[in-house]
């Protein structure tokens, strides 16, 4: 039988609660630890990634998923874009301190789940696109993550920035962008792009993706309309020891959607999570 312990409050080094998610199964083995990191516009509760944790749970892990404390959600609102001050404030190098106080988390005796139940010392990194990024970051810095997987994941966070956009939101102090399905205008503050620039050593995807010591693997659609698939080949070009999976015909979220009101996983999702789950058995 599955554990499913939901909205867990974590403090961001930001002075913003964000809520996460621990499933397992609790049956005295110990498992490994795989976190989840969404993407851009996302949140923990997203889609089908209820079904994704249960499915890591059933097959043998501790999954942990937790949404960013400035992606627009709150506690109270975890599935709704009721702040978006804070998603405007929201950067790269906060995604990755909240990453850090998640990993640190399951790290200590706070978290819910005992010793005796998970290997703290198997620690894998999962995201899906912008989230895909973070966690390439994170698993370059930090030496507790021991796998990582990505999901239609970006290789370089600035790299489809445009310049007359750049000139627009410096000049204006912020720009919107549209989010299609809640009909929302999303604020991007400049300080997004000053944060990067500013810590550019640290946030610049490719250099991270050719540092990796781990095992890597790259999963991408090859129909993704957000992220092109060659971002995933240049990847693999840059880290000749990672794993590549392209998915034929997949798209962005690999068929998944936002409500997702069905009990089973899209037909792709379900084959990247499989192939996610082998690599992590390795």
């Amino acid at each position: 039988m599955i554990t499913r312990e939901r909205n867990i409050i974590l403090q961001s080094k930001h002075k913003r609660p964000f809520l996460a998610d621990v499933y397992y199964s609790n049956n005295l083995t110990k498992k490994p630890v795989v976190v989840f990191c969404h993407g851009f516009k996302g949140f923990k509760d997203w889609g089908a990634f209820d079904l994704v944790a249960d499915k890591f749970a059933e097959e043998g892990f501790v999954f942990v998923k937790f949404s960013f404390s400035h992606n627009g959600t709150t506690i109270d609102h975890p599935v709704d874009f009721v702040d978006l001050e804070a998603f405007g404030n929201d950067n790269i190098s906060i995604e990755l301190d909240d990453l850090e106080v998640v990993i640190d988390w399951i790290c200590s005796d706070e978290f819910p789940v005992a010793d005796r139940e998970c290997d703290k010392e198997q620690l894998f990194l999962c995201g899906h696109s912008r989230g895909g990024g973070i966690s390439i970051l994170k698993a370059r810095e930090d030496s507790r993550v021991k796998k990582l997987c990505t999901w239609g994941s970006v290789n370089e966070i600035g790299k489809y920035w445009k310049q007359d956009e750049m000139e627009k939101i410096k000049r204006d102090g912020v720009i919107f962008i549209p989010n299609a399905r809640t009909n929302q205008m999303m604020p991007i503050k400049w300080q997004m792009y000053e944060d990067y620039f500013a810590n550019i050593d640290r946030l610049f995807i490719p250099d991270a993706v050719k540092q990796l010591q781990i095992p890597f693997k790259i999963i991408h659609g090859a129909m993704d309309e957000t992220v092109p698939v060659s971002s995933a080949t240049e990847m693999h070009e840059w880290n000749k020891n990672s794993e590549l999976l392209i998915i034929e015909n997949g798209n962005h979220n690999f068929g998944g959607r936002h409500p997702w009101n069905e009990n089973n996983l899209p037909r792709d999702l379900e084959t990247v999570v499989s192939e996610t789950i082998a690599f992590f058995r390795q």
